[in-house]
């Protein structure tokens, strides 16, 4: 059996760009009809209305196999939108220009429809485009009639926009009716895993992220629900209670709460019952079973809400083993019936189940958080190694430290020699806002914890600290409040100190044996990260600064400076070269010696630095010579620059060992865009102006105007 012949490209091609126009040219051939009314000149045979509105039945066909559920919603565009919608409302009001004015609420209906379903931009167009046929429909009977036009253009538009505003009102409450419940339900199974106790009273970490933790903790209340409503089921069918309920205690042991019952009465006690009264609270202050029976019904029920005769009653602890009690299993009749030592013991049982069922899913959570810990742990340790600019580094440490320990103050502080004296500077903080006050304060060595730890390299506090609001934590300038605990720890890197990691919570007790051991690990991860960045950023100055003078290299200024030009040719704005040289240096150096040569560039250096701005390359070119770009200086703004330095430099007398030594700059300038675009040409031109300088007795500033003749001349 033969294939069927496959269609040629080009007409697929063809009939695919015909299936996505015929939409527009439907509402074409909509408007052309409507407009015709315009022309009465015009004969219009009697087959063209029902064709016409045979075409723009095609195009909403065409417009909606657009709409394919292979398309997600955010692959559609307006486009798509408008090819359905503009068909639609063509059709509308061609039906109401056709049969008449009777269903023109027709158009309405479906701008409610199209105003709900399309997105705000299209459905924009679309009122704006069923407006402007309608003034066409109303053209065709005649005169044109303004008022009725306009009204109807009001309504219309005043309709739409109703609609859209009601529409999205009414889904804004059901999202946020939604949103409520979802938040209800969350609650509800916090406070069951709470009295579950699968997580610690209070607590409201969110262990590996909200999403997770909220996901787990529905999954083991669910798995925990389910093991209750197997007993309660169970114990019905076996005991033929009237009601058999089991009664949680909350998490803070004195009220007892209704988890899950299976009565024929619909009056069990759905608030709770305070665990010391009654029957209930018998089980739980004694922790053994209590069995009850009476004809005039027995006293201390208190688990329905309005009188029930209870004529017997047998109830059990929730009790583990380590005698926590968690809450009570209880069966009763309303016959006076006496429940057996069967029926007591599978009540023991049942309840032993249950507590199986919580013990369960508290280790897995336990093993859960644990996962989850060491793969936070694991994760802070790897970003820690990653990290290589310092900053990076500095907000590693902290922002880890912080989410590994739950703490609320955490610093990073770095020591180092400045004139023999050691100098304390607090990196990086994180926690209230008055704590990152702190950030880039610096303080000298003294008898704070800090320097103390630094001083002995030891961890401190050893001990829980009374009055820690008194200790002197950074210096005496320095408060640190609201603190209940603190751990200050030393980055030992190289054998060497290189500063602390200080953390701290409000929370006393909080810094447990565990959080200290991860402490202490972090802490040495973090000082082997803090000296990589140290050293890479020596190595990295070392790359691209001048050792003696700590201006850029050559190198580093030709990167920089082709940037600031690059920038400016793209901005249309000025830049200009400063090339200077300093007078007879070599005469200084043969004099004063090699070592006041050092001083005096180093001075240079430091007022170069000096006259510049944030925006200028300041660089050491070569020997004796030095260079400056100016992005957004004019030659005329980079004369007043370069006089200013040369006069400063000539007014200043550098100490040396040898006696004072004063010397003098030649400079040269050239400036983009009048002297060229690319900076090779600029700085050539700028030393040749130095150059021009020189011979021209020195000590002075030359610019490229005094060498465009001669430029002007040779070319």
């Amino acid at each position: 059996m033969s294939a069927a012949p496959a269609m040629p490209t080009a007409l697929r091609r063809t009939l695919r760009w015909a299936a996505a126009a015929l939409p527009f040219a439907s509402v074409v051939a909509a408007v052309g009809f409507l407009a015709s009314g315009l022309f009465p000149t015009v004969l219009e045979p009697f087959w063209v209305a029902p064709a016409t509105l045979l075409l723009v039945l095609a195009g909403v066909a065409a417009g909606a196999g657009r709409r394919t559920p292979r398309r997600r919603d955010k692959e559609r565009g307006l486009a798509d939108d408008l090819a359905l919608g503009a068909p639609l409302v063509a059709a509308s009001v061609l039906v109401a220009t056709l049969v008449g004015e009777g269903l023109f609420p027709l158009v309405y209906l479906v701008m409610a429809g199209l105003v709900g379903f399309l997105r705000f931009g299209a459905a924009s167009l679309l009122v704006l485009l069923a407006v402007g046929l309608d003034a066409l429909r109303m053209s065709r009977s005649g005169a044109p009639r303004t008022a009725e036009v306009a009204a109807h253009a009001v309504f219309l538009l005043l309709f739409a926009a109703t609609y859209r505003l009601v529409l999205n009102a009414r889904l804004a409450l059901a999202r946020r009716a939604e949103i409520d419940a979802v938040r209800n339900r969350l609650r509800e199974v916090e406070e069951d895993a709470r009295t579950f106790r699968l997580v610690d009273s209070g607590s409201t970490e969110r262990a590996g992220g909200a999403a997770a933790q909220e996901k787990w903790l529905l999954a083991s209340v669910q798995q925990v629900e389910g093991a209750v409503g197997a007993v309660l089921d169970v114990a019905e069918l076996a005991i033929k209670s009237h009601t058999c309920a089991a009664f949680l205690l909350d998490a803070d042991d004195r009220m007892l709460r209704l988890h899950d019952c299976r009565s024929v009465s619909e009056d069990v006690q759905r608030a709770r019952v305070p665990a010391g009264e009654g029957i209930l609270g018998g089980v739980v202050r004694r922790g053994v079973a209590v069995r009850m029976v009476s004809e005039g019904g027995v006293r201390g029920v208190g688990w329905y809400q309005r009188h029930v005769r209870v004529k017997a009653v047998c109830a059990v602890p929730l009790q583990e083993q380590s005698g926590q009690l968690r809450g009570v299993l209880l069966a009763d009749r309303l016959e006076a019936e006496a429940f057996t030592d069967g029926d007591e013991q599978l009540l023991a049982t049942l309840a032993r189940e249950v507590l199986r069922a919580l013990e369960v899913e508290r280790v897995l959570g336990e093993v859960r958080r644990g996962r989850d810990e060491k793969a936070r742990f694991f994760s802070a340790i790897e970003e820690l190694n990653r990290a290589v600019d310092p900053g990076a580094v500095f907000a590693a440490v902290v922002e880890n430290a912080r989410a590994l320990a739950a703490l609320d103050f955490v610093a990073v502080t770095l020591v180092q020699e400045e004139d023999g004296a050691r100098v304390h500077r607090v990196a990086k903080v994180a926690g209230s806002p008055t704590a990152r006050a702190l950030e880039g304060r610096s303080f000298p060595d003294n008898n704070g914890l800090v320097a103390n730890v630094v001083r002995y390299g030891a961890p401190l506090p050893g001990r829980a600290l009374p009055n820690m609001e008194q200790k002197v934590v950074f210096d005496d300038a320095t408060e640190v409040r609201g603190l209940g605990a603190l751990r200050i720890l030393p980055l030992v890197a190289a054998d060497r100190i290189l500063g602390t990691l200080v953390a701290g919570t409000k929370a006393r007790g909080a810094l447990g044996e565990d959080v200290l051991r991860m402490l202490e690990v972090l802490a040495i991860q973090a000082a082997q990260a803090v000296l990589r960045a140290q050293l890479f950023e020596q190595t990295e100055r070392l790359a691209t600064t001048d050792g003696l003078t700590a201006l850029a290299n050559r190198r580093t200024f030709q990167s920089r400076a082709a940037q600031a030009l690059a920038q400016a040719r793209r901005y249309g704005r000025a830049c200009a070269v400063l090339i200077t040289d300093i007078d007879h240096f070599k005469a200084v150096n043969d004099t004063y010696g090699h070592p006041a040569g050092d001083v005096v560039l180093r001075g240079v250096a430091q007022m170069l630095r000096e006259q510049a701005r944030d925006t200028d390359v300041v660089a050491r070119y070569g020997g004796e010579e030095f260079a400056v770009v100016m992005p957004e200086t004019d030659l005329r703004g980079a004369l007043v620059i370069a006089e200013r330095l040369r006069e400063a430099v000539a007014a200043r007398s550098f100490q040396t060992e040898l006696g004072p030594v004063r010397v003098t700059l030649s400079v040269g300038l050239a400036a983009s865009p009048e002297d060229g675009t690319e900076m090779d040409a600029l700085v050539q031109l700028a030393d040749a102006c130095l150059y021009r300088a020189k011979r021209e007795g020195r000590n002075r500033v030359v610019t490229s105007e005094a060498l465009r003749p001669a430029r002007l001349q040779a070319s």
